[in-house]
């Protein structure tokens, strides 16, 4: 398991008042028909910061999967993508040890106390980055957040290793800083 997932499980009990099992009792109890509606309950009923409450729906519907089985599972049938993610997570993770990385089905979401990046592979060959840049111009290549809808603000289409430039870690980095 990644170190910052088993940290922020291990700090479970001190900052949201259960641990990962009880709220995955919790959760279990109800019927949530999508993820953000769990996470929403969460936040509103009893107060979790956005960042454990989507961990703790995502650990909850993941059941006995394996992170590294879910990240294993989207990127079936495009290994070619693979070295894409590693590097994004890289470069994500030399931020600080805030960052958390919580795989979920069809994506890994990257938290600091709020989710500020979304990793996404959208087709045979490309991955899809989302960024949570309030306020940032739309570009050529930052575009439109499109298929994220409100989970980002930004979209940036990666099809090579090449493309994990200056600009993109600058975005990456500015996106972390408005994650406090």
């Amino acid at each position: 398991m990644d170190k910052a997932l088993q940290t922020m499980i291990n700090n479970m009990p001190e900052k949201t008042g259960k641990s990962l099992e009880e709220w995955k009792a919790l959760l279990n109890s109800k019927s949530f028909e999508k993820h953000s509606d769990a996470v929403k309950f969460l936040k509103t009923e009893h107060g979790v910061t956005h960042g454990f409450a989507n961990t703790i729906v995502t650990l909850t519907k993941a059941k006995n999967v394996a992170p590294d089985d879910l990240v294993r599972s989207q990127y079936q049938g495009k290994e070619n993508l693979k070295p894409i993610y590693e590097q994004l997570i890289k470069i994500v993770k030399e931020f600080g040890t805030d960052v958390i990385v919580t795989p979920k089905k069809g994506s890994v979401s990257i938290i600091r106390k709020k989710q500020f990046a979304l990793i996404k592979p959208a087709t045979k060959t490309r991955i899809d980055l989302g960024l949570k840049l309030v306020g940032k111009d739309i570009t050529e290549r930052l575009e439109n957040s499109g298929p994220f809808g409100s989970m980002c603000t930004h979209r940036v289409q990666i099809s090579s290793i090449e493309h994990l430039n200056e600009e993109l870690k600058e975005w990456l980095t500015e996106a972390y800083e408005k994650a406090k």
